[in-house]
């Protein structure tokens, strides 16, 4: 007899779910299923959507927040819980986790990589895509978002934005449309490309322009990217920086680069004004400690000194050293730790989880787990518990006589510098420029 189709679509969500929970990296089915225990998080999220949302009062800039935890406490899991209430409200999404490939200090690259990884409530195809196919010139929302971009002195733009604009508005060449709404998204286009398309609208002695510094494209593309997101009907953009602690392991003069970015992300930087943007930003809970206070790597002492250094090419960072300080106390001091977990709270998300396993397997013996002992240590953290239970049950439906006893080390995330990370690529100063 064939399995009815809900039912069938419950044992395949059931078994997505307990796939990205054993490999640690919760989905969003796993994380509708078992919920979230982290209401005041959830709370101030709520206030700052809410006040992103505020038309008739809406924020001068970006709007933050900074979550910390230890390693394994469940703080991806509250990310992806996050991104289901910012989609839930009317917001697009993204998620972007620190890495070697989108370096903190690099704008460019975290941008390029939140526009790539980005969810809409509404639609699932490429955001940037969708964002131009939302756009309905003529209507209200299309021309504040168009006079503002042509507004210079409002906007900050280079005039590379509103003639890109103008054509993607006139033009039905789908080819350029596509270049110009990749450039949006932090891809290179050519300058003739652009002011070939305005020559074809007969827009051409409108726009007068040069290529723009590839160092001052990130900045003004964030500034696009929000406006564009709300004139396209949404109520703002969220970003989801997880894995902020990798930048312990960045050298000295990245470290202060990426404070920077931290007040930035988080609205906290003189200089660059984000509104509609709300970011929340996830770090381990000893990251301060271990490197920016005097018990650590003393970055509070270091960093500015490094950033004041003169430079062999280009222009200084000392522009930079309000932001990095900025982003140093913010990170010391306004973090929102997560609630520690009880028993019952494990108890209550352990047996969450066996019904899961039961309706991804059909079995439905599946055993109740005896306690585990628990300590101060990583036994206390949902990921160990979650990930034990789980290799338990495989053992156990496979081998019904098998008697699983799991044992564990506790990871520790390192602070030491990696020399991997701290080797820039030729294009880290790039920014996705355009050439003439």
């Amino acid at each position: 007899m064939e399995q009815p189709t809900e039912s069938r679509n419950r044992t395949l969500d059931c078994r997505r779910a307990l796939e990205a929970l054993r490999n640690g990296v919760p989905n969003g089915e796993a994380v509708r299923m078992l919920g979230c225990n982290q209401p005041q998080a959830e709370a101030r999220f709520a206030d700052l959507l809410a006040q992103a949302a505020d038309g008739e009062n809406p924020p001068p800039s970006a709007l933050g927040m900074l979550v910390s935890g230890d390693f394994g406490s469940g703080k991806s899991h509250l990310l992806t819980h996050l991104e289901r209430q910012a989609l839930a409200e009317g917001f697009v999404c993204s998620k972007v986790a620190v890495s070697k490939e989108t370096p903190l200090y690099d704008l460019g690259k975290v941008f390029k990589s939140a526009m790539e990884n980005g969810r809409m409530p509404d639609r699932s195809g490429r955001l940037i895509e969708e964002l131009g196919q939302r756009l309905r010139p003529r209507q209200d929302a299309y021309d504040d978002f168009f006079h503002w971009a042509d507004d210079a002195g409002a906007s900050g733009l280079s005039p590379m934005f509103p003639a890109s604009l103008m054509v993607h508005r006139l033009s039905n060449d789908l080819e350029l449309n596509n270049e110009i709404e990749a450039f949006w998204a932090g891809d290179r286009i050519r300058v003739a490309r652009v002011k070939g398309g305005l020559r074809d609208i007969s827009r051409l002695q409108s726009y007068g322009f040069s290529a723009p510094k590839a160092a001052e494209l990130p900045p003004q593309r964030m500034r696009f990217a929000v406006e564009l997101i709300k004139a396209a009907g949404y109520k703002g953009w969220v970003v989801l920086l997880d894995e902020i602690e990798l930048i312990g392991q960045y050298s000295l003069l990245q470290r202060g680069r990426s404070y920077a970015e931290v007040a930035q992300w988080l609205g906290q930087s003189i200089g660059h004004s984000y509104p509609g943007l709300v970011t929340v930003g996830a770090v381990t809970v000893d990251f301060a400690a271990a490197v920016i206070s005097a018990d650590g790597k003393k970055d509070r002492d270091y960093v500015r000194p490094k950033l004041e250094e003169p430079r062999k090419r280009g222009a200084g960072y000392n522009d930079l050293i309000p932001s990095a300080e900025t982003g140093m106390r913010l990170l010391e001091r306004e973090c929102l730790p997560l609630n520690p977990l009880a028993d019952a709270d494990i108890r209550g998300t352990l047996e969450a989880l066996r019904e899961i396993y039961r309706d991804a397997y059909g079995w439905y013996d599946a055993p109740f787990l005896p306690e585990r002992a628990r300590g101060a240590g990583h036994q206390q953290l949902m990921r160990y518990n979650v990930r034990a239970a789980i290799n338990e049950w495989d053992l156990l439906r496979l081998y019904p006589d098998a008697k699983p006893d799991t044992e564990s080390d506790e990871f520790r995330p390192g602070y030491e510098e990696n020399p991997d990370l701290e080797r820039e690529t030729p294009d880290d100063a790039d920014g996705g420029g355009t050439r003439e």
